[in-house]
């Protein structure tokens, strides 16, 4: 009777100690080096795959970039970086971006073309022609042009949520000041069985 029950416990602290050991080793795998996803979308009618260049590699949809990285991008193709919740940014045609960032934020220095915030909640710090701006999501920059990157579009949407909220707001004045003659359902009969 002894002997089982120190056989349950030595099997027990056994699988205890295996446990341990692998979540232990899950959470030191894990690393702190932000990365961002790449997509990469083509202009081109040839059929040909389209490839932009990261750190002056070919890099292809789906590559993995990380922080302090140069992405170049050619005259018929553009890139999309999903940096998670630091953001997204879209680089457009001909143009060079040295993207780093981190989990919550980021900061692009643009030497050539334009990139457009696509999602950020903080907004995308940009560097162009020597001077930086924060970029909300749906503003664009460019290198082209002199003095600030401007945003373009920024605030834009704010009258499509004074319609959203104007609207709501009419509705609630008008059934507030209905008074309380309300029927749902009208006036029909209700039967129901007796046992």
């Amino acid at each position: 009777m002894n002997s089982k029950l120190w056989m349950r416990r030595a099997i027990s602290s056994g699988l205890m100690v295996a446990i341990l050991a692998t979540y232990s080793m899950v959470a030191l795998a894990s690393s702190d080096k932000a990365a961002g996803e790449l997509t990469v979308s083509s202009r081109s009618f040839s059929g040909e795959v389209s490839s932009v260049t990261v750190n002056g590699e070919a890099a292809k949809s789906g590559r993995t970039v990380f922080s302090s990285s140069t992405i170049v991008t050619p005259e018929n193709s553009s890139a999309v970086i999903n940096m998670g919740k630091a953001g997204q940014i879209e680089i457009a045609p001909n143009s060079s971006v040295t993207l780093s960032f981190d989990s919550s934020s980021a900061h692009a220095d643009l030497s050539s073309g334009s990139v457009t915030v696509l999602n950020s909640v903080n907004g995308i710090s940009v560097t162009a022609n020597g001077s930086t701006s924060v970029l909300p999501a749906g503003s664009s920059a460019s290198a082209s042009g002199g003095g600030q990157p401007a945003p373009v579009g920024s605030g834009s949407a704010w009258w499509l949520w004074a319609i959203v909220f104007g609207g709501a707001a009419v509705g609630v004045i008008v059934a507030a000041s209905r008074g309380n003659n309300i029927r749902l359902g009208g006036n029909g009969t209700v039967v129901s069985p007796t046992r």
